[in-house]
């Protein structure tokens, strides 16, 4: 049995949220004095643990066990700035107390524990996670990392070392608590697509103009948003979201008929062929809406496809929650994750456990230190299944 230290997992995550502390959460966003510190006693704390432990040029820190073979577990270390003390860090340390707790038990299953850099997407979303798997545009990544300081060779994944991707998570929403589970197992991680609509129209006086002879761009998107949201919902399946969060005109007065109006749409499911229908639908109400006075254009500025987890890994991670008296959800991730990169080329699984009414992304988010403290033991017993 792999016999983690509560005491030990607790005080490291939160010796980790000293680390750019904002009230109770952080601000360490990547590349940030803050997210470089916590790395750098990240990679100490693995060395402490027993591992070879290295921070590369992509800010990735890297600890390998001794072993020649080793499950991978870990998550990132950055923040969203303004961002709560569990995200993702959560996943870090599971990874090192498991490692630490295999090595000084002697125990046959073996750990190595990565946090990858730029999770977030402050810079390059996945920066880290897609350098460790050899698909990181280079170009882009040369241009973040100019100035860094960073010159450690790449780390990189092992086919012939790595056999399982294990991560673990707050969920960052409230259906663990709302079902009053503690474990969620990942089916799934959706899909994302993310379009700006731009209307054209003509600046006019708000007071002179009249209402049939106004080119006006910012009503043109109101209009089409309530199509959007109503067309949506009509095509959605039981747990597609989607979201209109960003809402701009221009010059923005009062008295002045907007000449520019711009909103982002982002909608998310784990069918691809249902995110490609929405895709159409609102290609057909962008054509239609822009027949009248006001020019309508479309750009997708995001596309990320669905990532399925592996089933086999994720019934072992089932299993252990069984073992410890909970019988996990099985649920899908609205979220992205590290894992959606990494499960293109190694069989990857996650573990949830709940957040406290939900939040997350705020400094209040926050779980319960029992939760905490079952997740670590059930993967644990998940990698020790393994073996």
């Amino acid at each position: 049995m792999i016999d983690i230290d509560p005491q030990r997992l607790l005080a490291d995550l939160r010796r980790l949220a000293s680390f750019g502390k904002l009230g109770t959460g952080v601000d360490r966003p990547a590349f940030s004095e803050a997210d470089l510190a916590a790395r750098r006693w990240l990679e100490q704390r693995m060395r402490e643990a027993g591992l070879a432990a290295r921070i590369d040029r992509y800010g990735n820190v890297y600890g390998r066990s001794p072993a020649p073979k080793s499950v991978l577990i870990g998550s990132h270390s950055d923040s969203v700035p303004k961002g709560g003390w569990l995200d993702g860090a959560l996943g870090v340390i599971y990874g090192l107390e498991i490692a630490r707790a295999c090595i000084e038990h002697k125990s046959r299953a073996a750990v190595d524990v990565i946090s990858f850099q730029d999770e977030e997407g402050r810079y390059l979303p996945f920066l880290g996670v897609k350098s460790f798997c050899g698909v990181l545009d280079e170009q882009a990544a040369a241009r973040v990392l100019a100035g860094r300081g960073l010159d450690g060779a790449p780390a990189r994944l092992d086919l012939a070392r790595h056999f399982a991707y294990l991560e673990a998570h707050i969920e960052q929403g409230p259906k663990l608590e709302a079902a009053g589970r503690r474990l969620g197992v990942v089916t799934g991680i959706v899909g994302i697509r993310r379009v700006r609509i731009t209307a054209h129209g003509q600046a006019d006086h708000a007071g002179t103009t009249p209402m049939a002879m106004r080119k006006d761009a910012g009503a043109a998107l109101i209009h089409l948003g309530k199509k959007i949201l109503d067309d949506f919902a009509a095509m959605a399946a039981a747990d597609t979201v989607w979201n209109i969060g960003v809402l701009e005109v221009q010059p923005g007065a009062a008295n002045v008929v907007p000449a520019l109006a711009s909103m982002q749409v982002e909608f998310r499911d784990m069918d691809a062929a249902l995110l490609e229908r929405m895709f159409a639908r609102l290609g057909e109400l962008v054509s239609h809406a822009g027949r009248g006075m006001v020019a309508l254009a479309l750009e997708e500025t995001a596309r990320i496809e669905p990532a399925p987890m592996d089933a086999a890994l994720g019934r072992v991670i089932a299993e252990a929650g069984r073992s410890q008296g909970e019988e996990p959800l099985f649920m899908q991730s609205g979220a992205g994750h590290d894992a959606m990169i990494i499960s293109r080329m190694l069989p990857s699984a996650m573990l949830f456990i709940p957040s406290i009414g939900g939040r997350s992304h705020d400094i209040a988010e926050d779980t319960a230190e029992a939760d905490i403290v079952l997740g670590c033991r059930v993967l644990a017993a998940a990698v020790e299944r393994l073996q």
